[in-house]
């Protein structure tokens, strides 16, 4: 089957970017190194292409109502221009996808969801649609193919975010000029004779903006976004520093800490699913699981003495004889040595325990750390 390609493909390929296959996808994992890439948006900025991931599109009078009961979070708690962090979960309250839910109006939502789900989400959500006793009064638009974005990261970026979208925002949130954005808010800024979608969410720990725009636009976009970036030392950056960054800051990535096999409870993802709000798909399962306790649970850990980097799929040894698996794992460019998430039981998941990676068939020392292994000084 031939790899999809997002509107930007040629402009990877004009920069020089190495490409890869990425969840049915051919993206640039890199243009110079993943390390200086990652260690440009620590300290500077960096722009990524996210044009991969899906939108979907959810309106009319009981748009909230139906999201509320398919998401594990309340979108009660938004007001216009507003975001949060959700799940949707199936019965057993395994994940079908993590995504964010953003508020554009009183009876408007646009879901940002993981490139490799789209089918899926797409398929879960007219699935629970069908069913919805007020179906007649919510829409659900998938709008993937139609539009692509970027993700505009780091410190400095607000040096140069108002040379791209000037003047105040046209909807959503109301504010005057686009770095007034909230952390988790959105608002609307024209863009040529385009209307552009700019959260302030962010993947890597730090500050940042993701633009999702039609798609005939992004690479526009994305041209000038690099042509006036230049005073925040702005460089394109590819998927190899996404993930390390993400994992310092212990971000989900969906297949490796989520699956449909994994609630967000074992995630430790409990703060973003609400109870008080009513039934939703896999809130049974969630609930005893939150009241109960789980049986396994994702850690954090840091390498203690110099190793090859722990990858996903590697063993992790407990002292008490347990033992579980990495999930995702990689060196460290902020801090220098090997990090990672896994899953262990949960008698042996307390932060401050010792562990063992087994790497290449040696075991190597580390210690379960408190989330997130990197925190800014």
């Amino acid at each position: 089957m031939a790899l999809q390609r997002t509107p930007l493909f040629a402009a990877h390929q004009r920069l020089g970017g190495k490409l890869i296959e990425f969840g049915g996808w051919e993206m640039p994992v890199q243009y110079s190194s993943i390390v200086d890439e990652h260690l440009c948006v620590r300290r500077a900025a960096g722009l990524f292409d996210i044009s991969h991931m899906g939108e979907v599109f959810v309106a009319g009078p009981d748009a909230e109502a139906f999201l509320n009961g398919v998401l594990g979070n309340d979108l009660r708690k938004l007001s216009d221009g507003q975001g949060q962090y959700t799940h949707l979960c199936n019965e057993r309250g395994g994940t079908v996808d993590d995504l964010y839910a953003y508020r554009l109006g009183a009876s408007n939502y646009l879901l940002i969801i993981n490139a490799s789900r789209i089918e899926a989400d797409v398929a879960w959500l007219r699935t629970r649609h069908e069913t919805f006793a007020g179906r007649d009064r919510v829409t659900v638009d998938p709008a993937s193919e139609r539009f692509g974005a970027v993700a505009i990261q780091g410190p400095r970026v607000v040096q140069f975010i108002e040379q791209v979208f000037g003047g105040p925002s046209e909807a959503g949130a109301a504010v005057s000029r686009v770095t007034e954005l909230r952390k988790n808010e959105i608002g609307a800024w024209r863009f040529g004779s385009e209307t552009v979608w700019v959260g302030r969410t962010g993947y890597t720990g730090e500050d940042g903006f993701e633009a999702v725009a039609p798609a005939g636009s992004i690479e526009a976009l994305w041209d000038r976004t690099l042509a006036v970036g230049h005073v925040g030392c702005l460089q394109p950056c590819g998927l190899g520093a996404r993930d390390t960054l993400r994992t310092e800051v212990c971000y989900p990535l969906y297949g490796h800490e989520l699956d449909e096999n994994t609630t967000p409870i074992e995630a430790g993802l409990g703060a973003f699913v609400s109870f008080d709000k009513g039934e939703f798909v896999g809130r049974p399962v969630l609930w005893a699981q939150k009241s109960g306790g789980v049986a396994r649970k994702c850690v954090a850990f840091r390498m203690t003495d110099k190793s090859a980097p722990p990858r996903p799929g590697y063993l992790i040894h407990a002292a008490d004889g347990l033992t579980g698996q990495v999930v995702s794992g990689t060196q460290s460019p902020s801090l220098g040595i090997g990090i990672g998430l896994g899953y262990l039981p949960a008698a042996s998941a307390a932060p401050g325990t010792r562990i063992e990676i087994e790497i290449r068939g040696r075991r190597y020392p580390a210690e379960i750390v408190r989330k997130p292994i990197y925190r800014k000084a």
